[in-house]
Formats: C-alpha cells, structure tokens, sequence
C-alpha cells in the first residue's frame, strides 16, 4: 500500500471515530441535560440554549484557540464563519425536516436578539478587514450581558417553579439521580471534545491531500465537523420531539460562537479578514441568520418545508465557494 493511500486510510479510519464518539457524546448530553431541566425545574428552552449550546460549542472554541496559537486565525474565523451557517442552513434544516418543531415564545423574545447582535457585532466590526483585541473585547461584553441574563431569568424561573416555599432537603436518590446527570454531562462532553478532534484531523488531512486551500477546509471541513455536535444534539431532540431543544440549541451555540470563541481568539491574536469574506461569507451569514428568523415568524414553527430551504441554501451557499 502506498504511503498516500495509507495517510487516506488513516484520515478516514479518524473520521469514521469521530463521528462515532460524536453522536454518543450528543446523546450523552442530551440525555442529561434533558433530566436536570426537569429536576431543576428548569424550561427546556434555557437549557438548550445554555448548557447544550455551550457545551456543542466545544469544538469551535478548541478549533479557533488551536489555530491562533499554532496555524492560522484565518482558519479560525472561517470555522466560525461556515459554523454558523451550518448550524442553521444543516442542522435546524435536517432536524426540521426530521419533524416539525414548534418555536417558543420564550426563544423568540429572549434569545434570538441576542443571536441576531452577535451575527451583526462580527460583519461590523469585521468590515475593516480586521478583529482586533479591541473588536474581541466588545464581543466579550455581549457575551457577559448574554450569560447575566440568562443566570437572571434562569434564577426566575426556578423561583416560580419552586414558589416561595421552603425547600425541603433532597433524598439520597435525589441526589444520586442529579450526580448521575452531571456524570452523563461530563462523558458527552468528553466524547464530543474528542470526537471533534478526530473528524477534523481527518477531514483536513483529506481535502489537504486533494489540494483544497485554508478558507475552503475552514468553511467546510471544519465548520461542519465543529457543527456535528449540534447536528447530533439537534437531530435527537427532534426524534423525540424535543423542538425547544434543537432550536434552543443552535440559537446559543451562534451566540457563543461569535461571541465567546471569536471573542477569545481576538484578544489572543489579530484576526485577518479576507476579503471573499466581507463579499460573500459575512452575507452569507446575515441572509441565513434572518431568514431562519423570518421563517421562525410566519408561523411560530419550523416546518419540512422550511427545513428544506434551509437546506437547500447551505448547498447553494457550498457552491458558491467551491474553488
């Protein structure tokens, strides 16, 4: 066997792990975020869009600090850039398309403005070419005003849920059934750091092999392994009919992605913005991000047909950057 032949073995053996490791890791979560909603008395759109999306976010974060320290910021934003994208164009788009989810009240007030400040903060402070530790420093603020009112309302709705009451001490299988999800927590963490880790060191070595440049692998290869957590998340809260999970979940991980990880990656070092991705990146990503949010108004859901458009765009949206 030829080393090429070897080095593609090995990329795909990587890729097969990881999407593997990542759909046990989204089950994981899933799973154990679904059970503290409940214990806490906790709305599953909170916690989606809190203790999901923060967690599905992983990967992003890893990506981009790797790429300032050691490769490229470049890369990084272009993994963002095409994340984002991916979340709404391919996860909210196959999900819906799996079944129909209803968007709350909730979401729609509360969470999806912020989405919308994160995604216009970036193309704005992005269009002179550059993000600066300044630029990094404003996105750090939106995420600190993001994460202070999502603890207040989350403070609010405990409050209601559990009245004024006193709370009476936990029983042992209390307790036990909490640590049992903060285990499941923790192991889909885990399983999706590193899946994470091998779909992308597989799908780089791949489109390296075949000669694909930087913002390519960036806006696809690596946006879209970085997105299989949500992807995995997304799909299995629509199989089991949790909508407000799946929406909750890619509506906070565009938030954090923007930014938590672009924010962290600034400060750390310039990030150089191309100039394809001031013309077609940046309105790639303004087009989806209120589309989504058009089609989420018409009728307070997400339907198959929407899906489909959606999905339709992020094929339309792949073309465009081919090569």
């Amino acid at each position: 066997m030829s080393a090429l032949a070897t080095l593609l073995s090995f990329d795909t053996a990587l890729l097969v792990a990881g999407i593997v490791a990542l759909y046990l890791g989204a089950e994981a979560l899933v799973e154990g975020a679904s059970r503290l909603a409940i214990g806490l008395g906790l709305r599953a759109a909170i916690v989606g869009v809190t203790i999901v999306a923060f967690a599905t976010t992983t990967p992003e974060l890893f990506v981009a600090v790797l790429s300032g320290l050691g490769y490229s910021a470049d890369l990084g934003l272009g993994a963002i850039v095409g994340s984002n994208i991916a979340n709404i164009g391919l996860v909210l788009g196959i999900s819906a398309l799996i079944r129909p989810m209803g968007v709350s009240t909730t979401t729609l007030r509360r969470h999806v403005p912020f989405m919308i400040a994160a995604a216009v903060a970036l193309v704005a402070l992005g269009m002179d070419g550059n993000l600066s530790a300044v630029d990094g420093g404003v996105l750090l603020v939106i995420l600190v005003a993001f994460t202070g009112y999502l603890l207040y309302r989350a403070r609010s709705a405990t409050a209601d849920a559990l009245g004024t009451d006193e709370i009476d001490i936990e029983d042992e299988d209390e307790v036990s059934a909490q640590l049992r999800d903060v285990v499941y927590l923790g192991l889909g963490l885990l399983l999706l750091f590193v899946g994470s880790n091998w779909l992308i060191q597989g799908g780089q070595g791949l489109l390296e092999s075949f000669g694909f440049g930087p913002r390519f692998i960036g806006l696809t290869v690596l946006a879209f392994g970085t997105s299989l957590p949500e992807l995995a998340a997304s799909v299995i809260s629509a199989v089991r009919g949790e909508s407000e999970f799946s929406i909750g979940n890619v509506v906070g991980s565009n938030i954090y992605n923007v930014v938590a990880v672009l924010g962290i990656l600034a400060i750390m070092v310039p990030v150089n913005v191309p100039a394809s991705t001031i013309s077609l990146d940046f309105p790639a990503l303004l087009v989806f991000t209120f589309g989504v949010i058009a089609l989420m108004l018409r009728n307070r859901d997400v339907s198959r047909l929407d899906g489909g458009i959606l999905v339709g765009g992020y094929l339309v949206f792949f073309w465009l950057i081919l090569p």
